[in-house]
């Protein structure tokens, strides 16, 4: 199953991430490393939402990884949430529709 965490950046978000960066990116590649995380990054223009997409058996992946996100200890985050994504089309989809 896939899953969608996103982030809700504060206004400042760009000017302020450098400190955490370094941090985040390791987690972030942990992650990407056992198979959980599969693309992330920052939305643009205005920076203002991030969207990073899990594949795993259920949410708390995706719940856990936010509840560890320096970003989102050090108030870079102001709302974050983990919504089901049904992947039908694509090579990776999880519940394939042809």
């Amino acid at each position: 199953m896939h899953y969608l965490l996103m982030y809700d950046l504060v206004d400042d978000y760009l000017e302020r991430r450098g400190e955490y960066r370094a941090e985040h990116l390791k987690l972030a590649w942990e992650s990407a490393g056992r198979g959980e995380l599969q693309l992330g990054g920052a939305v643009g223009e205005p920076v203002d939402l991030a969207v990073l997409l899990f594949s795993s058996e259920s949410s708390k992946v995706a719940e856990d990884f936010a509840k560890a996100d320096p970003y989102v200890r050090s108030g870079l985050v102001k709302r974050w949430r983990v919504r089901p994504w049904t992947t039908v089309v694509g090579e990776d989809a999880a519940t394939p529709v042809r």
